[in-house]
């Protein structure tokens, strides 16, 4: 137990410590992609919005998932950018715990998407006939809300567990973002239930819905093989290759870092974090927007 005066005041950032005579063009880098994310995500959501030749259930989805990219890395890069520049940052408890529950929230919530999107592609692979009928706007609609809730109802419950732990001092974290595993490591209070908490929804937001994309693939691939045509299955394929390179990209780095934290050095896990929060966010419009553009193209 902590007393009056030994009681957390707030935690320290150390960032990238090791690169600081670097810190000028990484600064740069990371600034242009995130520009690059913001602009193309922007463009995404606004052509989504407003072109009608867009307004199917893929492209729906990829709106939503845009907004998810947007809240994402707004969360933390800009942070992350000034820890750069400042070699270090110091944050209180309450806006540590805001940021993590808005980097799990939206981060679970792409989780989700995706495997959203891997069932509308199944869809239009393998029962096209019956496609317009069972994606209609209100089942997206109803797709995207139902996805939100169980997010927020799952997330919610874990950051209130997070919000009760103790920390003593002034508290020390070798990262550039509030992260849920160097958060709880600090903790002098019991995180047995926390732990066995965030390992149930952590198989509910992470491991079951790539389950369920490998399943949906595993459909996907057969049915792309009984096509006879060759330019048939690559233009098949093709619909589907951009959603599928996310997904390895995005989920490969996850699970790597939430489920194998404990094996992995602490820069490990920071290069891993970077590949999540700025990589695959920078992919995702970029493909996105190629896809909108070959779509609008065909019409």
């Amino acid at each position: 137990m902590c007393d009056n005066t030994t009681e957390a005041n707030g935690f320290l950032l150390l960032g990238f410590r090791d690169l600081v005579t670097s810190k000028i063009p990484l600064f740069i880098l990371f600034l242009l992609i995130y520009i690059v994310i913001l602009c193309g995500n922007i463009i995404i959501i606004f052509l989504v919005t407003f072109n009608e030749n867009l307004q199917i259930p893929m492209f729906y989805f990829l709106k939503h998932l845009g907004f998810s990219d947007l809240l994402y890395t707004t969360n933390i890069i800009p942070m992350m950018l000034h820890i750069i520049l400042n070699k270090e940052i110091t944050v209180s408890f309450t806006h540590c715990i805001c940021q993590l529950y808005t980097s799990i929230v939206s981060s679970s919530m792409q989780c989700i998407l995706l495997a959203v999107m891997s069932y509308d592609r199944y869809l239009a692979v393998c029962h096209p006939l019956h496609y317009v009928s069972i994606m209609s706007p209100t089942v997206c609609l109803q797709l995207v809300v139902g996805c939100c809730l169980l997010d927020f109802i799952l997330i919610t419950s874990e950051i209130v567990l997070l919000g009760k732990l103790q920390f003593c001092g002034f508290n020390l974290i070798d990262h550039f973002f509030c992260d849920f595993g160097p958060l709880v490591a600090l903790s002098t209070s019991d995180t047995s239930v926390l732990m066995l908490l965030d390992f149930a929804i952590s198989m509910a937001v992470i491991s079951a819905p790539f389950a369920f994309i490998i399943g949906t693939y595993i459909c996907i691939f057969i049915a792309i093989l009984r096509i006879r045509t060759r330019d048939g299955r690559q233009k098949t394929f093709l619909t589907c290759s951009s959603h599928l390179t996310v997904v390895c990209t995005f989920y490969g780095t996850l699970m790597t870092v939430y489920m194998g934290s404990g094996e992995n050095s602490l820069d490990l896990n920071k290069f891993l974090s970077l590949l999540y929060i700025i990589i695959t966010p920078f992919m995702n419009p970029i493909k996105n927007k190629n896809n909108c553009q070959i779509r609008i193209a065909d019409m």
